[in-house]
């Protein structure tokens, strides 16, 4: 046998963010109704994959994320990427010899570019006491190692203070989903602990607020998310203000008990004259220090785009600011134009290998995970491959654990509508992973039920038409929400994740799970030509789940 020939579509559906574990009291998945996935699991070849740290080109031991994920699975290949990537660019140097740093040190440094005319200042952006030139930072806050890590934060500023800056401010975007919920206050203690090490320098947190509710928005789902991080940055607005983000947190907390981190409002700190401490001026640089782009690239095209109608910025324009990205935040446009470290290059991927192959393709998700399943999993890239297209179902804007089925209905519905006129479908449902996040159990336990319904509609298709449903995931999280204390867990883990062939077709005596020693996410895209009837797949792509008998 040379080949497997299916008359019906393969359909692949990712489970954003569920992975294997025992069952316990904080396994959604194992707790969830899932007859569907049960069966499944039972009943058809199986295997677990590696979806964390060096199967997915991470540190050892680092919890795998969608980014990396979806770039694996799609690409075919291990590649050095995430934070292992920005880490060599720290311990080589590369960071401080790029063009942007220097620019950025440039700007706050040099009274030609930093100093600023009070006297010929009319329009109402800049109708304000400007300050000395500041070098701005601004990220998620803490050491959860998938967006950001705090200790890239402390070596850039140190490096500034090196290099003669002695005004440094840091607006914080809190956690809270990486990192326990309610951990911030010690990543606050740790910078401002660390800050205190440059006593002649004026180093402090100028404003902060939870990745959910400031800047952080992604794929455009709410922009108001950014509007109110720039307003909290730029204008030194918000609803509320404090004298230390200390106080902030201690305050807010009070206010609501329950709050993560993730949701905790904007805040501006003021000084004794109630004034905020660091808003973001004329002559300024603004070094935003993510790595991953899904929750950069709004507040990057806020502070770059000459043509932006999101909301307002008054008369601001993108020469006011001298804007630093820790890399690129879009690799078709190219955004920014400043970044620290260049962006990895991705070849080769399985929809361009389909696409050379006149195979027709479909990805489906909601905005929430659109990026994820179209962008990373084609490398990086918003171009399609010949005849592949691409469908968005909106996402519902309310908080997730308030709706935890969110769109699975939508997205299978779009699902069934195209199976007959696509060979290779993709999907993913996003429930596992953004209500896991909330760490609500009895939420996420509904989300896996909804999946497992739409799952069990899709395979009942693909029988009919003769197709086969691939069933795996991106990393877990869903399966893992009480930490070994029994305290809520919203980051991601380190489990492996499911790969189930719900195959009823001739094709199934044809073929048998190989025996690999590392079996990983970089192995479903092989996996995937093979049962398109493809074996030419390319030499650099990780070896079939599968081999033919």
């Amino acid at each position: 046998m040379d080949k497997l020939s299916f008359d019906g579509p393969i359909v692949l559906a990712i489970l954003d963010g569920v992975g294997l574990a025992q069952d316990g009291p904080g396994n959604a998945v194992s707790r969830a109704r899932t007859p569907f996935l049960g069966e499944a699991a039972r009943k058809y070849p199986r295997i677990a994959l590696d979806a964390s740290g060096e199967a997915v080109g991470l540190l050892p031991n680092l919890m795998g994320n969608s980014e990396v994920g979806h770039n694996t699975i799609g690409s075919g290949q291990i590649i050095k990427q995430g934070i292992s990537h920005i880490e060599e660019a720290f311990a080589t140097g590369a960071v401080f010899e790029s063009d942007a740093w220097k620019g950025a040190i440039l700007r706050v440094t040099n009274p030609n570019t930093a100093s600023v005319n009070i006297d010929k200042i009319t329009t109402p952006w800049y109708n304000r006491n400007i300050s000395p030139a500041t070098l701005h930072f601004a990220g998620i806050f803490s050491d959860g190692g998938v967006h950001s890590h705090i200790s890239h934060l402390e070596q850039m500023v140190e490096r500034a203070y090196k290099e003669g800056v002695r005004r440094i401010r840091v607006h914080a975007i809190f956690d809270g989903r990486d990192v326990p919920p309610e951990s911030e206050p010690k990543y606050i203690k740790r910078f401002e602990e660390f800050a205190r090490r440059f006593p002649d320098a004026d180093i402090k947190i100028a404003s902060g607020g939870g990745r959910m509710t400031t800047v952080a928005d992604r794929y455009e789902n709410d922009w108001s998310v950014v509007a109110r991080g720039w307003d909290m940055m730029v204008n030194g607005e918000a609803n509320y203000y404090f004298h230390s983000a200390e106080e902030a947190i201690q305050t807010l907390r009070r206010i609501e008990p329950n709050v993560q981190d993730q949701y905790l409002p904007a805040f501006v700190i003021v000084d004794n004259e109630e004034k905020p401490i660091g808003k973001i001026n004329l002559g300024d640089a603004l070094i935003y220090f993510d790595f991953r782009a899904d929750r950069a690239i709004e507040i990057a095209q806020a502070f770059t785009y000459w043509d932006f109608p999101y909301f307002s910025r008054g008369d601001y324009t993108p020469n006011d600011v001298y804007f630093v990205g820790m890399t690129e935040y879009n690799s078709d446009t190219h955004v920014p134009e400043h970044r620290l470290v260049e962006p990895i290059h991705i070849s080769e991927t399985l929809n361009q290998f389909l696409g050379a192959h006149e195979i027709s393709e479909l990805a489906i998700s909601e905005t929430v995970k659109f990026g994820h399943v179209t962008y990373y999993f084609n490398g990086n890239s918003y171009d399609k491959a010949l005849g592949e297209e691409h469908i968005q179902i909106d996402s519902y804007i309310e908080p997730f654990e308030t709706r935890p089925w969110m769109k699975c209905a939508e997205i299978t519905d779009k699902v069934l509508e195209n199976l007959a006129n696509y060979k290779f479908i993709r999907v993913n449902y996003p429930g596992g992973d953004m209500v896991g996040h909330t760490a609500d159990i009895e939420a996420t336990i509904i989300a896996m039920e909804a999946i497992d319904l739409s799952l069990a509609r899709i395979a009942a298709e693909t029988d009919k038409l003769g197709g086969a449903l691939i069933i795996t995931a991106d990393h877990g999280n869903a399966e893992e929400l009480l930490d070994k204390k029994g305290n809520k867990k919203t980051a991601h883990t380190t489990n492996k994740v499911p790969f189930i062939i719900y195959d009823n077709t001739d094709n199934r005596s044809k073929y048998q799970i190989a025996n690999l020693k590392k079996p990983g996410l970089a192995n479903i895209a092989s996996t995937m030509a093979v049962l398109l009837g493809q074996s030419d797949y390319p030499e650099i792509w990780h070896e079939p789940l599968i081999k033919l008998k």
